[in-house]
Parts: structure tokens; C-alpha cells; sequence
């Protein structure tokens, strides 16, 4: 597969400069490049200042420099038509090349990640995945969108923004980066298995990597509060679980904080938390008490007893109402079933199997949306670095899916030791999917990854920090997995400087 993707690579390389000026070319001139699969729709410079996205994308994203704007149409299949742009910086180009990533089911374009990238000086690039709109309604009787949307676009996209930039610059990006959360995770992660040769750094954030087993763990935790009303856990009793726990476990790291460094190491029972005669606010009723633990409790087989997926952390019950809230579950995860699984708009998620269902459904992803193998030997062996971070309070992607992922990579290339010559990962404590929660969880993973890749320089801690109203009012490092932060015993339990990196 290598050889070959080097091939395919050369060949749209060559075809860029071929058509391009024996000088770096001028932004309007990229209109005629001429590109396998690919229609160039527009090349145009966009002066400094705010953009304005096209229309159905409002957000405005401020103070860029200038830049030439690239927009094509990829075509791989004959029912594909996967929607790039390409965005270069006019001057200050710092010789590389970032691709962002695409939330939850796609369908549109990144602009505001596209600005952050374009304004640290990267070309860039963004696609909608193949197909319009959030839902996931797209993928009913197209086999072929869905595997765009799987893997397909990414691929595609890297290798027409590389010949662009090319043709542009008249040079090919030094370093290829790509970076992303949650379904952007999965995108990093997909690209690192199936196509190594495409970046040199990925940072993958919250990954939804098993995508299948994933959906079926968020269904868990709709059928725990949502299939019988008595089960219904309102969420002003959230903050009532939260305390408790934080009262059961919260100085086990050595400091009182509201926040648990390792939350595998709680054990708290939300039985100790069950009304002693009439339902009131301050105490769960017996189904309750079954619902809670049933979100501590991985996702699992009724008929075999294997885990489908982990569970919910101890330490994130202020956010539940993602996943238990209601009236409905996560419209992500039903749309999966609906659209993808059972081809059924009407399927109603209380006849879902977590047995036949579960066999069913991984059949049909057959690895177009699942990124689960452990094989990076490819990605690693040509020198390839990846930064994965995960909070552990996260409300949508259960943690210790990270832990089981990196480990299962581990012991594919050898151990820890070895994996953490090209792998890291940072689990985040009391930070939410992809970012706020109580922990330190504004932090520059790119940064990490550009010193690793550029200069050799492995990540040994990232600092995070954590604000309100704007303010910094605490910092922390995060540690490489399975390093703990551990207080030193003096100075303020707020300041990173006061923590080390330690074994658990």
C-alpha cells in the first residue's frame, strides 16, 4: 500500500507543476490546475481582516492576514462530491501544511479552525466530508458518501491541498500536520492507520475512533435514565452525585481541588445516596440509584458479558445530561442507527439489542467508520509523532477508551517504553469533551507536536490552565499516560510549578 500511495502522490504532484508557471504561481492562476478527480471552482486572494464563510456557515472569523483561497469538488466515485478549500498564506508562510478536522457527523466546512491555523502561518485546508448538513440522513442508500465520510475525503483532500500548495509555493510543505477532537480525533486516527504517508504529526483530541462500539456505549447510558420514567435522573440531582463523589474521593490524589486526578482509583456507591422514605431533591430513589450505577458500568453483552465500551467516569455527573438527560438520546448516536444500521427514520432506540444489534452493526461499518487497529508501525516507522489527549470528564466519549487504544498500540509495537518514542497521551483531568469542565483544560497541543516533529523534542508534560471569567485562576501539567500530576508539598495547588509528572 505504501508504494503505492507514493506513486498516486507523485503523479498529482507532477500533475500540479506540470501546470503551473516555471515561477511560484499567482493565486488566480490555480483556477486551471488540473487535478486527478478534482475541479478547481475558484482561486481568488482575500485581503486582510475578518471573513465572511459563504452562506449557511455565519460565523465570522476575525484578523486574518491575506490569503489565496482555493475551493474544488472532489470525485473519487461516481457518486462522490467532497467540497475542499485550501486556504494559503500571501506572505509568511512558515513552510508547513495543517489540516483540521470535521465534529460529529461533518458536512461542512471547518472555517473558524482553518482561521487559527491560517493565523500561526500554515496553509491550510478543510473539507465537508462529501456531504451537506449535520445529520447523518446522507448515508441511506450511498455507500460510497459514507465511505467518503468514513475515511475517503480526508485522504483526498491532503493529497489535493499538498499539489496545491506545491504549485502555489513552488515547493511541497516541509512538515504535514493534522489536528482534531472527538469525530476529528477519529479522522486523525483513521488517517494514521489507512494512509501513513500523509502526515508527519497528528494530534488527536476525544477520539470517537470506535465508532461503532462507541455508539452502542452512548445507547447504554439512553436506556439507564430514558426507557422508564422512574429511571430519570433530572439534572438539578446532578450537583447532589457530583458532591458526593468529590466528598468520597477527592483528596485520594493528595489535594482537595474538585477535581479527581485519576478517577479509575474511586469507587464511590451511589447507593450511600438513596432516599430513606420519599423522593426529594437532595437523595436518588432505588431506580435512580440503579440508574447511576448503570452509567458507572461499562456497556456490555447481556448474553456473553464482553465489554462493548467503557463506562462514565466518577467526577462527570454535572454533565450527563449529554447522554441522560433526554427526552431523546444523543441525536448523533440515533441518527447511526436510524440512518446507517437499521436504514429506518422511525427506528425507535428502546428496541435497540445490545447482543444481535451490536454483531449486526459491526458488520456494516466493516472499518469505514471504526479506526480501532493498533497497527501504526507504518505511521511510526517513517518517523510519524502523534499527541493524543482525552479529559476525564468527558460527557459524549468515555475516557478509558483513550487508555484502552493507546494500550492496545502499546503492546503492538512493544510496551509503553517503546510506543512513547512516536505516541503520547494526556489524560486531562476534570476537563469535558474536548475542553471546559472544572480541570485545567485550555492547553496547545500543536505547539508540543510541532517541537516533537520539527526538532525532536518529546513532550515530557503540556501545561494547562484553567480561567474564569477570563482569567487564568489555575495551571497543571498533564502528564503522558499512565504519569499522574503529584503535588510537591509546597506552594499553591493552583500553580503548575508546584506539580511533577510521577508513576502512579
Amino acid at each position: 500500500m505504501q508504494s503505492r500511495h507514493w506513486t498516486l502522490l507523485q503523479i498529482v504532484f507532477a500533475s500540479a507543476l506540470a501546470n503551473s508557471p516555471l515561477v511560484a504561481a499567482t493565486c488566480e492562476s490555480l483556477a486551471s490546475l488540473k487535478l486527478p478527480d478534482t475541479t478547481v471552482t475558484s482561486a481568488q486572494t482575500v485581503a486582510a481582516g475578518p471573513f465572511t464563510p459563504p452562506q449557511g456557515n455565519a460565523t465570522v472569523v476575525p484578523n486574518l492576514p491575506s490569503f489565496c483561497r482555493v475551493t474544488a469538488t472532489l470525485t473519487p466515485s461516481s457518486d462522490s462530491a467532497i467540497q475542499i478549500e485550501v486556504w494559503l498564506p500571501s506572505t509568511g508562510w512558515n513552510g508547513n501544511f495543517q489540516a483540521v478536522d470535521n465534529g460529529g457527523w461533518g458536512g461542512s466546512v471547518n472555517y473558524a479552525e482553518m482561521g487559527t491555523a491560517l493565523a500561526r502561518g500554515y496553509a491550510t485546508s478543510s473539507t465537508d466530508t462529501g456531504h451537506t448538513g449535520g445529520r447523518a440522513s446522507f448515508a441511506m442508500g450511498h455507500q460510497e458518501k459514507l465511505i467518503d465520510f468514513g475515511f475517503r475525503s480526508v485522504h483526498e483532500m491532503t493529497l489535493k491541498a499538498k499539489a496545491i500548495i506545491a504549485a502555489f509555493y513552488e515547493s511541497a510543505p516541509k512538515h504535514s500536520f493534522f489536528a482534531g477532537c472527538s469525530s476529528g480525533g477519529r479522522q486523525g486516527l483513521m488517517e494514521a492507520q489507512r494512509f501513513p504517508e500523509d502526515y508527519d504529526g497528528i494530534v488527536v483530541g476525544a477520539p470517537t475512533n470506535n465508532w461503532t462500539n462507541m455508539m452502542f456505549g452512548r445507547m447504554w447510558v439512553a436506556h439507564a435514565t430514558l426507557t422508564d420514567p422512574a429511571s430519570h435522573i433530572p439534572a438539578s440531582k446532578y450537583p447532589v452525585i457530583h458532591s458526593a463523589v468529590l466528598n468520597a474521593c477527592d483528596t485520594l490524589d493528595g489535594v482537595k481541588d474538585g477535581v479527581l486526578e485519576d478517577p479509575t482509583r474511586c469507587h464511590f456507591d451511589p447507593q450511600v445516596l438513596q432516599c430513606k422514605d420519599a423522593d426529594e431533591p437532595s437523595c436518588l430513589t432505588k431506580q435512580q440509584v440503579e440508574a447511576a450505577r448503570k452509567i458507572y458500568t461499562p456497556a456490555k453483552n447481556p448474553r456473553t458479558g464482553q465489554e462493548i465500551f467503557p463506562a462514565m467516569e466518577r467526577g462527570s455527573e454535572l454533565v450527563w445530561a449529554t447522554l441522560a438527560g433526554g427526552p431523546a438520546p444523543i441525536r448523533l448516536a440515533e441518527d447511526y442507527f436510524r440512518f446507517v444500521v437499521f436504514e429506518d427514520p422511525q427506528w425507535d432506540f428502546k428496541t435497540l439489542n445490545f447482543d444481535g444489534d451490536l454483531t449486526n452493526a459491526q458488520t456494516r461499518d466493516g472499518g469505514t467508520l471504526t479506526a480501532a487497529s493498533p497497527d501504526l508501525k507504518p505511521f511510526f516507522s517513517r518517523g510519524g509523532k502523534l499527541i493524543h489527549y482525552h479529559g476525564w470528564t468527558d460527557q459524549q466519549v468515555m475516557p478509558r477508551n483513550s487508555i484502552n487504544y493507546y494500550n492496545s498500540v502499546a503492546r503492538a509495537v512493544g510496551g509503553i517504553a517503546k510506543a512513547a518514542d512516536s505516541y503520547r497521551l494526556f489524560m486531562a483531568p476534570g476537563m469535558n469533551h474536548c475542553g471546559g469542565g472544572d480541570g485545567p483544560n485550555t492547553f496547545d497541543a500543536l505547539a508540543a507536536l510541532e517541537q516533537w516533529v520539527e526538532r525532536g523534542k518529546a513532550p515530557d508534560s503540556i501545561i494547562a490552565s484553567h480561567s474564569t471569567d477570563g482569567k487564568v485562576d489555575r495551571s497543571r501539567p498533564l502528564c503522558p499516560y499512565p504519569q499522574v500530576a503529584k503535588y510537591k508539598g509546597t506552594g499553591s495547588t493552583d500553580n503548575a510549578a508546584n506539580f511533577a509528572c510521577v508513576a502512579p
